[in-house]
Parts: structure tokens; sequence; C-alpha cells
């Protein structure tokens, strides 16, 4: 089979060809027909992710595809079926073996697109905004990175939670974006004044950081008391340092939310997740943004519109 490979840690992943992977116990092996790109998949292919697979390794986190085969014993779909799934690596080859328990049967309106790139992102800010930062109907959320990938599901959610979203992106296209997935108040990232801008729109209750860097000091400033800020990403490359000075005297709290732990430890909590999400997107009640869709030779354009933070929602590849 064909698949992308990343030889040497920091160097462009190569097209080569491959033997079909055999499903081990528990295993179902997928045809993949799309996968979603994410950011982490440039952190890994560096080595600056918090999961390390072993060289060779196909990149590729998500999925969406057929069941090929299902391992003996194995409580998953049957072949035939069309799933979505979370592989962590592998997705982007003609075939990926996954647990079983990680793969979810699509609804029979999704396409094969909008699948591979629906679990993270939605999943994650599911999860963070109910299970993390509890988001109440009437609080007002604040979202960086707000056109992207991740950033864009978040306005989504907390519109639907019921909050006051304000989102912050870099220019009027991307603004325009989240705009239109929910977003009440919008503010370009390269405005400066972040924190009176978000004070003089009454503070915030919960931050949603997928950037870091100084708009993460900010925003924790505005926060009103009580505040919650969840630690999604760091896009920017920076890392902030949290003052615990700021913490104590307005009873904040910061927290990091990382999907695939939470698979990993969480699994009930995970599907209990998907599920609710599925349903929300059966019943028109979610509108997945998918800017790019590539060919299966086109994942260095990929790569590079999440390297340049050009891509607004999701990029797509298509594999089979």
């Amino acid at each position: 089979m064909r698949a992308w490979q990343v030889l040497t840690l920091g160097d462009a992943p190569r097209l080569v060809t491959i033997s079909d992977p055999q499903p081990q116990p528990g295993e179902v092996m997928v045809k993949v027909a799309a996968a979603g790109l994410n950011f982490a998949d440039l952190l890994m292919m560096d080595g600056r992710y918090q999961d390390r697979p072993a060289l060779p390794y196909s990149p590729g986190m998500e999925i969406a595809g057929v069941v090929e085969a299902v391992a003996p014993g194995a409580d998953g779909p049957r072949p035939g079926t069309r799933v979505i799934g979370v592989c962590g690596t592998g997705g982007l080859a003609e075939m990926v073996c996954v647990p079983a328990a990680r793969v979810v049967v699509m609804p029979d309106t999704m396409p094969m697109t909008v699948g591979a790139g629906f679990q993270i992102a939605y999943g994650t800010s599911h999860l963070a905004l109910t299970h993390k930062a509890r988001l109440q109907p009437g609080e007002t959320l604040f979202v960086t990175g707000a056109a992207g990938g991740v950033g864009l599901t978040a306005v989504e959610i907390g519109k639907r939670l019921g909050a006051r979203v304000i989102a912050s992106a870099r220019g009027h296209d991307r603004l325009a974006v989240a705009k239109a997935a929910g977003a009440d108040v919008v503010i370009d990232a390269t405005a400066p004044g972040l924190k009176e801008t978000l004070r003089g729109l009454s503070g915030v209750d919960v931050v949603y950081d997928t950037v870091g860097g100084p708009a993460f000091d900010e925003a924790l400033r505005a926060c009103k008391p009580d505040g919650r800020l969840l630690a999604i990403g760091f896009a920017s490359g920076h890392v902030p340092q949290v003052p615990a000075n700021l913490l104590l005297v307005k009873n904040l709290t910061v927290t990091g939310f990382w999907y695939g732990g939470y698979q990993k430890t969480f699994p009930t909590l995970v599907a209990d997740s998907m599920r609710q999400l599925l349903s929300w997107y059966s019943d028109g009640a979610l509108a997945p943004h998918i800017s790019h869709v590539l060919p299966f030779g086109g994942l260095a354009e990929g790569l590079e519109l999440l390297r340049n933070r050009t891509a607004t929602g999701k990029v797509v590849i298509t594999v089979a």
C-alpha cells in the first residue's frame, strides 16, 4: 500500500510503498478514505509532541473510511461499515489498524471528508468546555485562534451551550469565518490592547486558548473573579508562564486539556461526548468547516497551511 512516512525527525514525510498492516487482537483494519490534519502532526514530526512514535512512522491522527477486516474477538464494527476513528498515527496511508474502541460508526449523512476532521476538534472543544470549564449559559467565552481547526469548534459549541462568545483571529476573512460560526464579538488578533478590549466588554468567564503567548496573559488579566482558563495548545510557539498571585487574588483556575490523554484514561467519557456531538451533527446543529480538501499527494501543501496558520477550520487529505 502507499503511505506517507516520517523517516527522520525534522524532515518532510516521504511517500513510500509498504506492506498492508494486519489487525492485532482488539483492532479493526480500516481502508482510509480521508485523513484530517492537526497542528499536533507538525509537532510530532519535529519530535516536540507528548507522543513520540518510533521511527519510521506514518503521520495522520484521525481518519474516515470503511472497515476492511476485524481481528478475531474484536468487539467493533463489521467489515463494510463506514467509520471515523482517532488512530494517533498511521492515518496518512491506504490502510490503518485502529483499536476497535476508537472507531465510531458515521452518520449516513456525514461525508468522508467531514468525518475525517470531526473527532479531535469537536471532541476537544466539547469536553474542555463542558467537563473541564463547565461553561454555563449566559457566561462569556473568549476563544483565541478562533478560525483554526479547534478554535472554530469552540466558538460553535460555546454558542450552542448558551454562552456569549468573543472570538480572536487574524484578519478580516478569518474573523468573518468565526462570526459565521456564531461569535457575538470578533477581535483582530493583531490589534493592540486586548486586555482593555476584553475588560471593556465586561470581562470573560472562560478563556479557550489555542495560541499561547501574550494573548493568554492579557486574557487572564481580563478574567472575571472565579474565571477558568483552558490551555488547549500553543500554536504561537510560546508557552505562557502563569502568575500564581493573580490566580489567588481573583480565584482563577488554569487547566489543560489533551484529547489524546482522555482517550487513554477516560474512554467512556470520550465515547459519551462523541455520541452527543454526532447526535448534534445529525440534527443539523453543527456545521463543520473545512477550508481545504487536498489529494493524497498534496500533504506538503496541507502541512504548510497549518504551519503558516493560513487555513480556516480543518485541512483534509483524501486517500482512497
